[in-house]
């Protein structure tokens, strides 16, 4: 009886030091990862939404910069990370279309979607054509209208194979019958300063990429991806309104590993909510260009299942890309 006691006190004393481990998180920084390079969407997005978060949760949350293929790279290290709460990952769309591409290319999935649980969407916006002030187009018909004349000649840049910026070029080529030749990059940053430097042609990139620069008039938008005009570029038609069936959102959102335990991930969850409705983090990304549009996580994860579902058709239209 005396042993049955102290197992029972022991087993006791394990659950109430498990809680207070629980209710003592964080008890150290957080690493939010961003996969890819500054000055795309995702970074635009994830430093605001940090500081917000570091002050919810009495902690720091640093961001660290892991790009490489098309975002996979940082997602999938996260997918990979102990599940405990200290790295998470500020991701875009990519996340919904690598593990379909990996399939389609036959190689080492970099992660399962199911291996990361969504807790917060902060954007949603469709990708806008964006090129130089001096290019030679000045609508969405000229583009095109020169890439059937030269089939190839026309290069864009993007963020990597079957990311954010690839994709819904793939689509517009595949609706209008055109051929264009794509650059890949590590990130929408670096693309655009390719853009900007004259090295391609075109990008298909967040509004929030791109707007400083055509406030200053150094690049032009053609037209965008989405299903109405955008309060922030009101003169850039849809795609639809050109002619062209072609729609695609870049979203962003932050996830955790799917093992984390449900009290640390409802602290997140809260937390994230928390910096969404924070006047200074809808400023910073509003003046960016992207007006912020929160999802908590429930249904941010219908909408990620949703997307994932129509992505995975569109890859297998796109093929095989080495």
């Amino acid at each position: 009886m005396h042993r049955r006691t102290l197992i029972a006190a022991a087993v006791l004393l394990s659950a109430a030091g498990f809680a207070g481990a629980q209710a003592a998180w964080p008890a150290k920084p957080i690493t939010m990862v961003v996969p890819f390079p500054p000055g795309g969407l995702a970074d635009l997005v994830a430093r605001p939404v940090a500081e917000a978060m570091s002050r919810e949760l009495g902690q720091p949350v640093v961001i660290e910069n892991k790009a490489g293929a098309g975002g996979g790279i940082g997602m999938g290290f996260v997918a990979k990370a102990p599940p405990d709460g200290y790295t998470v990952v500020m991701a875009l769309s990519s996340l919904t279309v690598i593990p379909e591409a990996d399939v389609v290319l036959g190689r080492p999935q970099m992660f399962a979607l199911n291996a990361l649980r969504p807790i917060a969407r902060f954007t949603a916006d469709p990708t806008v054509l964006a090129v130089r002030a001096d290019a030679p187009w000045k609508t969405v018909k000229d583009f095109v209208e020169d890439a059937k004349k030269r089939p190839g000649a026309i290069n864009y840049g993007s963020s990597g194979n079957y990311g954010t910026m690839h994709v819904p070029m793939e689509i517009l080529s595949q609706n209008a019958g055109i051929k264009m030749t794509h650059v890949p990059f590590t990130g929408a940053g670096p693309a655009v300063v390719a853009l900007l430097g004259g090295q391609i042609d075109a990008v298909s990139s967040g509004p929030a990429t791109v707007l400083q620069h055509v406030k200053a008039g150094k690049l032009r938008v053609l037209g965008h991806w989405g299903a109405a005009r955008l309060d922030a570029l009101p003169d850039a038609p849809t795609l639809k309104e050109a002619g062209y069936a072609a729609e695609y959102a870049q979203w962003s959102g932050l996830f955790i590993p799917a093992a984390t335990p449900e009290p640390v991930a409802q602290r997140l969850r809260a937390a994230a909510r928390a910096a969404a409705s924070d006047a200074k983090v809808k400023e910073v990304i509003l003046n960016a260009g992207s007006p912020v549009l929160y999802q908590d996580a429930p249904d941010f994860e219908k909408y990620v299942q949703a997307d994932a579902k129509r992505m995975a058709e569109v890859v297998k239209k796109i093929g095989k890309v080495e």
